[in-house]
C-alpha cells in the first residue's frame, strides 16, 4: 500500500509540471471507493494552481474548488504528455494543457474526490481525524508523549491510526520502532517521554529517508514519472522474518497485529 514517502514522492514527480495548467477534459471509468462528487465535464476550464498533501491524500488545488486523491492499496498515478489507451485498471484521466494524469488501480480501493474547499463536508470527513505531519514542525515530542499516554493500544497499532501522528504505514511504523528500540506490542500509555521523544526523532528520520530514497516498490509502485523506490533495500527489519538483526544477528520476527505483519529485534527493541 502506498504510504506517506510514496504519497509524497508521486507529488514531488508531478506537482511542478501541472501547476499552472488549465483542464482540458476529465474522464471518469469504474466506480471507485467514494463517488467523485461532481459531473467530470464540470471540471473542465479549471486552472491547476498546485499539488499538496495531506497524510496519504494528493489536494490538487483548482482556482475554483479542490481534488482529493487517494491511491488506495494499489493505486499509482502517472503524467506525461500524452497517454497510451487506457487499460482495464485506468479509472480517471485528467487532461490538462501541460500534461495527463492518469490513475491507475487495480483493486478500486482509492479515490478521486471533488470538494469546494478544505471547509466542505466532503473534504472534513476524509481530513478531518488526521493527526499531526510527522515532517513538519507541528510534530512536537511532547505533545506525541502525551497522545501516547492517553492511547492503551500497542504503539504500533496507535502509530497506524493515523489520529496521533499522520502517514506512519505498515512498512515505516517497523523500521521507526526498531530504530527507537521499542517492542511493537509496547502499550503506548507506558512509553516514557524520553522514548517518545526517541521513537519521533525515529520516525522522521525513516521517513524523511523514504522520500529520498523514492519511497519503497515492495509489487508494484512507481512515481508518476514511472520510477520505482528503492528504500526496501536498507530495511533494518520489514519483510526479513527469520534473517539476522542487522546490528546484533538476532533472527527478526514477525507477528500479526490487527491483520498486518509486524516485524521486530526481540533484541534491540525492548517492551
Amino acid at each position: 500500500m502506498p504510504e506517506l514517502p510514496e504519497v509524497e514522492v508521486t507529488r514531488r514527480s508531478f506537482a511542478d509540471r501541472i501547476a499552472g495548467a488549465t483542464i482540458e477534459s476529465a474522464w471518469l471509468g469504474k466506480a471507485l471507493r467514494w463517488p467523485l462528487g461532481i459531473e467530470p465535464a464540470a471540471l473542465a476550464g479549471r486552472r491547476v494552481q498546485g499539488v499538496r498533501r495531506r497524510g496519504k491524500y494528493l489536494l490538487v488545488d483548482l482556482d475554483c474548488g479542490l481534488l482529493l486523491l487517494h491511491l488506495g492499496m494499489s493505486g499509482s498515478l502517472i503524467f506525461a504528455p500524452s497517454l497510451p489507451p487506457r487499460a482495464l485498471h485506468d479509472h480517471f484521466d485528467l487532461a490538462t494543457s501541460r500534461g495527463a494524469l492518469r490513475l491507475n488501480d487495480p483493486r478500486r480501493f482509492g479515490a478521486v474526490v471533488y470538494a469546494d474547499s478544505e471547509d466542505s463536508p466532503q473534504a472534513v470527513k476524509l481530513l478531518g481525524g488526521l493527526g499531526v505531519e510527522p515532517l513538519e514542525s507541528g510534530f512536537d515530542a511532547t505533545r506525541f508523549h502525551q497522545a501516547l499516554k492517553r492511547r492503551n493500544a500497542a504503539v504500533k497499532q496507535v502509530l497506524l491510526a493515523g489520529d496521533v501522528v499522520v502517514g506512519v504505514g505498515n512498512i515505516y511504523a517497523s523500521e521507526a520502532l526498531f530504530l527507537a528500540g521499542i517492542r511493537p506490542t509496547t502499550r503506548a500509555s507506558r512509553i516514557s517521554r524520553p522514548r517518545a521523544a526517541k521513537l519521533a526523532a525515529a520516525i522522521r528520520d525513516v521517513l524523511a529517508r523514504a522520500v529520498s530514497k523514492g519511497g519503497s516498490t515492495l509489487r508494484d509502485f512507481s512515481s508518476a514519472q514511472g520510477e520505482a523506490g528503492y528504500f526496501q533495500l536498507e530495511a533494518m527489519v520489514y519483510d526479513r522474518a527469520g534473517e539476522p538483526c542487522r546490528v546484533c544477528a538476532t533472527p527478526v520476527r514477525c507477528i500479526r497485529q490487527g491483520q498486518r505483519s509486524t516485524y521486530y529485534c526481540p533484541h534491540c527493541q525492548k517492551p
